[in-house]
């Protein structure tokens, strides 16, 4: 019985996650949630921007991606993102000129 399985996450200009050992992954599709295990049936899916989470040995990790695509075949789990969203509070400041 397959025990974890390997997970990456990447978009065309690099590779934002790259993990072995990976016992569950959660994320949203466009028609709704999935929960995928080590075994899991292969699949090819859209997936909608929102939360990936993910569990291995140190505990669960998360992350927030943009949307893309979903595979999972015999290797693992691979999602192909247009990047992470920045959840970073911005600090914008308004510079106001005063007139002399």
């Amino acid at each position: 019985m397959i025990r974890s399985m390997h997970l990456r996450v990447w978009t065309p200009a690099e590779v934002i996650l790259e993990a072995e050992c990976i016992y569950w992954v959660k994320l949203e599709l466009v028609d709704g949630g999935i929960g995928i295990r080590p075994g899991h049936a292969p699949l090819l899916a859209e997936t909608v921007t929102g939360l990936l989470r993910f569990g291995d040995e140190d505990g669960e990790h998360s992350m927030i991606l943009e949307a893309g695509l979903l595979h999972i075949d015999q290797n693992g789990v691979t999602i192909s993102t247009g990047g992470l969203v920045n959840t970073e509070p911005t600090d914008e400041r308004i510079n106001v000129v005063e007139a002399s």
